[in-house]
């Protein structure tokens, strides 16, 4: 196996052969389409480092990933400092992964990969790659939700108790006295997807968000990448946009994709003028119903575990960071300023109980 890598902006001259691999992704943010709006969004003068294994003039496997900025570079997957989104490499199989482990491992730089679904077998490769070549640490990082779905899920209201049945009822009554209440999932063409995205973004900019300006709107990088991935993934038929409407006005939308026989939810939004009408339950049973009915094996929220999904769910994909350090100049810097900054944040938490104890 010959590992390559690519540079530049783009990714296109890896499009055919990462798509040619996909039947092994288990996840939307291991598509190609994913990684190249990453990588035209949030590039900022940085080039994508697409590290590829080919075996026999076949790609095998890919690790998309960025050269951070500052006195300490390092690689880290590409997008996740962006989007917190839980990220993998994609190979066809355990030796793909081995040979691209080996490359990381015998290359220079530092690597940090924030959020690998915990049970992948990148952590163990990485580790082994890793064993006399450097230090490599891994640790828990925040883990995201996950519904798994059956036929029961076509009437979700049924998986809670009488209590919150009635505040669903009642939150639909309310927003029925507003005006006529509809609830759509779409497949848009590409051409229709700008302006459904910026439709939806609109809806996002009348929560809490928009109040304290964090909302998409107001964050052109992934606005764009919202813009880009929803374009590609409108082409691909994974997108799906839903909206909640009230006399035609949308006051909740979902932005997710259908894949690997799941449901990702992506971005969420809902307008505040219209809380007491809990549009964003009102939407969520919705597409729980919609996914369910589509034979779909799971609901994942992907971003983080919240009160809101509370809500729906407390079970959790656990999730991991991981940390290597190859014996290089690099490596053993980066590695020494991580191991400073972790004792002094580890001595200012016990000066801090220790504070608060003296006060008491």
């Amino acid at each position: 196996m010959a590992p390559s890598k690519a540079g530049g902006v783009t990714l296109d001259p890896l499009r055919h052969a990462w798509r040619d691999l996909e039947a092994a992704a288990t996840s939307p943010t291991q598509h190609f389409i994913w990684s190249q709006a990453c990588a035209e969004s949030f590039h900022d003068g940085r080039s994508p480092q697409a590290v590829v294994v080919h075996d026999r003039g076949r790609t095998t496997a890919v690790a998309p990933l960025v050269r951070t900025r500052g006195p300490l570079v390092r690689l880290e997957a590409l997008g996740v400092h962006e989007l917190f989104e839980p990220m993998d490499f994609l190979y066809a199989d355990d030796a793909a992964l081995a040979a691209l482990a080996e490359r990381l491992a015998r290359q220079p730089l530092p690597l940090r990969l924030q959020r690998v679904p915990a049970g992948s077998p990148t952590v163990a490769a990485l580790t082994r790659a890793f064993q006399g070549r450097g230090v490599i640490h891994s640790a828990p990082i925040s883990p995201y939700p996950y519904i798994d779905l059956d036929a029961s899920w076509a009437e979700p209201e049924k998986h809670f108790n009488s209590g919150r049945r009635s505040d669903f009822r009642r939150a639909r009554r309310h927003a029925e006295q507003q005006g006529a209440v509809t609830f759509e999932v779409l497949s848009p063409a590409p051409a229709e997807v700008g302006g459904l995205i910026d439709e939806a973004l609109s809806v996002e900019a009348l929560s809490w968000k928009g109040t304290e300006g964090t909302a998409l709107v107001r964050d052109p990088a992934r606005a764009r990448f919202f813009h880009l991935y929803g374009g590609a993934a409108a082409a691909a038929g994974i997108l799906r946009l839903v909206f909640m409407r009230i006399a035609g006005r949308a006051v909740g939308m979902q932005i997710a994709v259908e894949c690997q026989r799941r449901f990702w939810l992506l971005k969420i939004g809902y307008d505040g003028s219209v809380a007491r009408c809990s549009p964003g339950n009102l939407l969520m049973l919705h597409s729980l119903q919609y996914a369910a009915a589509r034979g779909l094996e799971s609901y994942e929220f992907l971003g983080g575990a919240a009160p809101w999904t509370e809500t729906w769910t407390r079970t959790v994909r656990e999730c991991t960071v991981v940390r290597a350090y190859p014996f290089s100049a690099a490596g053993m810097a980066a590695l020494g300023w991580d191991t400073g900054r972790w004792m002094y944040q580890r001595a200012r938490r016990r000066m801090q109980n220790q504070d608060r104890e003296t006060a008491e």
